[in-house]
């Protein structure tokens, strides 16, 4: 085994997923303050409505990516299990396959983003004084998402394997260069939105270049490239109720910022950064359920269920433990966080106002993402698909048309969106793991 790579079918297992864990928490972390930056730069540097464009165009950048990082998830388990079953040949051949999948992605997706951005714009009703910007943001940036796509595609192959320092080293570096670069574009050169979203794709397309190098000169699986229709299935098989589920939820989320859009430029700042500083109470929950997938998928590939199952409880209570303190933090320096994206007293109330409505009932996800991650390593990833579906897109969208229309159209109703459909997929998700038996 090479040293960048981590076995996680011995040894204990805490310190195991801690191992994997943090370095991909603090990858995700990095790949946060892409966006983060942005906002902060030019709810700084160029305005109120900058921000409000830059948040409008939040969950529409999430839709498509995160269907193809859902998708990634079918691949993950694949290599992961090939890995952990000491199989060489069948894991180069799914590396390949995987790669080939994600340069067709590549061009799909762009063409799409470009596409269709002023069309989801206006779907969203985002208001006319920040449209331009938010279009011209959203066109950049899909322009060139390929640097996304080949990074997150690359970067859950070498997790898979176990290695998840090397994707880490290269989003700090990248972390690093768009930093400076939104401040020489934007403080320097004025170029406002554009410059913003310039600096993160450039940022994006070196940390692609670098996982590339790492595959073919360290792995050794893309100095040939070869499709396996077999693998390439049951990757899809595993990854599309996933990719489809992550999108599904990004559009839901999409309509729920045109229930914000109704209250103004100033709401719909304030909600960006609650949306923002939401995700990173996310991303350490989300980063455990994506190592409980891959340690289940190793140990299922060595046939050790029992070692699986244990392992699916100690991430449970490793993660839950931490977000208590995550939400305690969020909670108590909400209006300092608040200010650091706008000066706007505005602003900073409804961003204060939104993170103390929704942020305390974050904690229930835990249950969410790590049982949901455990059934995808079983290769079972309907199930947390059409649960997820059911209350985070189905439920939240009647919840709000109805509460919105016969009962009471105000902010808070409509912010307690989110926490209502976490607390019923709470309950549906750990109501199917302790009662459905999963096929192995």
């Amino acid at each position: 085994m090479k040293r960048h790579e981590l076995d996680m079918t011995d040894g204990k297992i805490w310190p195991v997923l801690l191992a994997f864990t943090v370095p991909l928490l603090l990858e995700n972390l990095l790949q946060l303050l892409y966006n983060t930056v942005d906002s902060i730069v030019v709810g700084r540097y160029v305005g109120m409505s900058a921000l409000a464009a830059v948040s409008a165009t939040t969950h529409i950048c999430g839709m498509l990516v995160r269907f193809f990082n859902g998708t990634a998830v079918g691949a993950g388990v694949v290599i992961s299990r090939n890995f952990g079953a000491k199989n060489k040949e069948n894991l180069h051949t799914s590396i390949q396959t995987t790669m080939i999948l994600t340069f067709v992605a590549c061009i799909i997706l762009t063409i799409i983003g470009i596409a269709c951005s002023s069309w989801l714009l206006r779907k969203i009703s985002t208001p006319p004084d920040v449209f331009e910007e938010a279009d011209l943001y959203l066109k950049i940036y899909f322009g060139g998402i390929s640097g996304l796509l080949i990074y997150n595609m690359g970067g859950a192959v070498l997790r898979a394997m176990g290695d998840s320092r090397r994707p880490l080293y290269f989003l700090i570096f990248c972390s690093i260069l768009n930093i400076i670069l939104d401040l020489i574009f934007v403080v320097y050169f004025h170029l406002g939105i554009a410059g913003v979203a310039a600096a993160t794709v450039i940022a994006q397309m070196i940390s692609a270049l670098l996982v590339l190098y790492v595959l073919v000169s360290s792995t050794g699986a893309l100095k040939k490239l070869k499709f396996d229709k077999k693998i390439s299935s049951l990757i899809l098989k595993i990854g599309l109720p996933v990719g489809l589920q992550m999108a599904i939820v990004a559009f839901s989320n999409v309509f729920v910022q045109a229930y914000v859009n109704y209250f103004g430029t100033a709401c719909i700042a304030g909600w960006g950064i609650y949306v923002k500083l939401d995700q990173y109470m996310m991303l350490p929950i989300q980063s455990m359920g994506q190592a409980v997938t891959t340690f289940i998928g190793q140990n299922v590939g060595a046939g050790k269920i029992q070692r699986a199952k244990n392992g699916t409880w100690v991430a449970f209570g490793i993660i839950f433990t931490v977000s208590l303190c995550v939400a305690l933090t969020l909670n108590i320096f909400a209006p300092i966080l608040s200010s650091l994206f706008s000066p706007a007293s505005e602003v900073i109330e409804y961003g204060v106002l939104f993170i103390h409505l929704c942020s305390p009932f974050a904690i229930v996800c835990c249950f969410n993402q790590v049982l949901s991650g455990a059934l995808r390593g079983y290769g079972d990833s309907k199930a947390p698909m059409i649960i997820t579906l059911c209350t985070h897109v189905i439920f939240r969208q009647i919840y709000l048309f109805f509460m919105t229309k016969f009962i009471s159209n105000n902010i808070y109703v409509v912010g307690f969106g989110y926490p209502a459909g976490w607390i019923l997929c709470a309950i549906a998700i750990t109501i199917y793991y302790k009662f459905v038996k999963i096929e192995i």
